[in-house]
């Protein structure tokens, strides 16, 4: 199983999060989000920290802008997050991330069909393009989710205290966390430090 931890703005951050054993690390390039961070500061954050492949997360960017921005800052992939069509994501210069929000528009078949690496199923709230920290309908969603071959990476309200429910409920290809890492809005080192320890005893089970 691996681990995204997302909305990282700071160097520490990153280098803790990769140190403790994140295999994807977060960047959020969408305006609209508390843990909107510039390209330029993430451009110096990944010349800083070498480990964990880096992830920018986009909703409905111009596609110049989202490719501009993956050479920028060395990015290994983009998440689109928003209603990005199958034509556009074709035309990104990385490899895709494509979340669905279940209870807006998550079908597996489609899903499926998408050009993406990686499927992320997030938790819809209404007006809201993702990160809210809120869980799901999870037995529910895994019943849909069973469709796809492709590999799956589950967000949305998930802690170190519910990660055994997901990882039963699901057996994702991964996991991504954000919210539960963060104290006053900001992530926190000794939290990412225990999750990241939690994660690795589902690992070492072979989840």
């Amino acid at each position: 199983m691996i681990v995204k931890v997302c909305g990282l703005k700071t160097e520490e951050a990153a280098k803790t999060a990769a140190g403790a054993g994140a295999d994807l690390l977060g960047f959020i390039f969408y305006k609209g989000s508390r843990r909107y961070v510039a390209p330029e500061k993430v451009r110096e954050i990944s010349s800083q920290v070498k480990q964990g492949k880096k992830v920018g997360v986009f909703v409905d960017a111009p596609l110049a802008e989202v490719n501009e921005i993956a050479e920028l800052c060395s990015l290994d992939y983009v998440q689109l997050h928003g209603h990005e069509t199958a034509d556009y994501a074709r035309q990104v210069a990385r490899p895709v991330i494509k979340a669905y929000r279940y209870g807006d528009n998550f079908r597996a078949e489609e899903a499926e069909s998408f050009p993406a690496e990686f499927i992320l199923l997030d938790s819809f709230v209404p007006g809201e393009a993702g990160g809210t920290g809120k869980s799901f309908a999870w037995q529910e969603a895994a019943s849909e989710a069973a469709g796809l071959n492709k590999p799956l990476l589950v967000a949305g309200g998930i802690s170190e205290s519910n990660l055994s429910q997901v990882v039963e409920i699901f057996h994702p290809y991964g996991v991504d966390v954000s919210g539960s890492l963060e104290e006053q809005g900001e992530k926190s080192v000794k939290l990412i430090n225990s999750f990241l320890q939690e994660a690795e005893r589902w690992r070492s089970q072979g989840s």
